[in-house]
């Protein structure tokens, strides 16, 4: 319209910069990094230094003692059995709850934190409840000579209990955000249902069960409460590592003590080198997927 004057954009102002001043920078660094040394690394290196305290041949002595063997080996076929199971649970849980819609969603998503918050030694007693001589079950379990609690099984229900939220709680979150677009499109395409999801919501969500089992295996491997109430303490056949540590400590074997928990030790290492590579091939991947763009993406 002829008159009119156009009134110039105004710049939006310039945003404000949020970075905190160098001082508090460097405090809170240096609280951190004193946490850090002082809860992480001064008791991991009182460990190792303890258990060489009298030199390596001691050492291996203390770890290739018959009782330590059979505690690692244990330890080990718990984690192997209890992992498996937890992967298969936390990937039909998070597919359920991520993708479905279905009466009691809300109960199931409460009950698989239920192992947070009861404490591991009250799961270990529901199972000695559950199956122990006196327990309901326990004649008919004498009848057919099955053993749960005070040998292996009890040792694997025991250590899946408290350890199944690890993998389902890594991947609800990942699945939930990767949305049901891509699952749509292959069913409109004619996959099954074994197809869409071994084709396409396991490759979106690979980085997630990987971290979600590592995280499982390094709580498997160190759980104590719930597997000292159900094990007995019986050596050489119900005692993993922790509880095999407990026993040398309690009877003044210090030095082998130390040097069975370095090889707990040495296993939390792996595990946080393993979780370490596991985020950083994962934020690669997320990188190289947008720097790929959409149509990238589709293709």
């Amino acid at each position: 319209m002829a008159g009119t004057v156009t009134q110039p954009r105004r710049r939006s102002p310039a945003p404000r910069n949020l970075t905190e001043p160098l001082p508090v920078r460097v405090g809170l660094t240096l609280i951190a990094l004193a946490f850090l040394v002082l809860f992480l690394l001064v008791p991991l290196a009182a460990v190792f230094s303890e258990a060489l305290a009298r030199g390596w041949q001691a050492y291996l002595d203390a770890v290739r003692e018959p009782m330590a063997l059979a505690a690692l080996r244990l330890t080990l076929l718990t984690a192997g059995i209890a992992v498996p199971l937890n992967l298969v649970f936390g990937l039909a849980a998070a597919w359920c709850i991520a993708k479905f819609d279905f009466p009691g969603k809300s109960a199931l998503t409460t009950l698989i934190d239920l192992p947070f918050a009861v404490s591991p030694v009250i799961a270990g007693m529901i199972f000695i409840l559950l199956f122990g001589r006196n327990s309901p079950l326990g004649p008919w379990l004498a009848a057919h000579d099955l053993k749960i609690v005070f040998a292996v099984p009890g040792l694997v229900l025991a250590t899946v209990f408290v350890t199944f939220p690890f993998v389902a709680r890594e991947l609800i979150p990942v699945m939930e955000a990767a949305g049901t677009e891509e699952e749509e499109a292959a069913r409109v395409l004619g996959a099954g249902g074994w197809q869409t999801f071994f084709r396409v919501t396991l490759p979106s969500v690979k980085w997630g069960v990987l971290y979600g089992v590592i995280l499982c295996n390094a709580r498997a491997m160190g759980e104590f409460g719930a597997v000292s109430v159900v094990s007995g303490h019986i050596r050489g056949k119900t005692n993993t590592l922790p509880l095999h540590v407990e026993i040398l400590y309690n009877e003044y074997q210090f030095q082998a003590a130390f040097a069975v928990a370095s090889l707990l030790a040495f296993l939390a290492l792996v595990t946080l080198a393993a979780k370490g590579l596991v985020e950083w091939r994962s934020s690669r991947a997320g990188a190289a997927a947008d720097a790929a763009g959409p149509g990238e993406k589709a293709a």
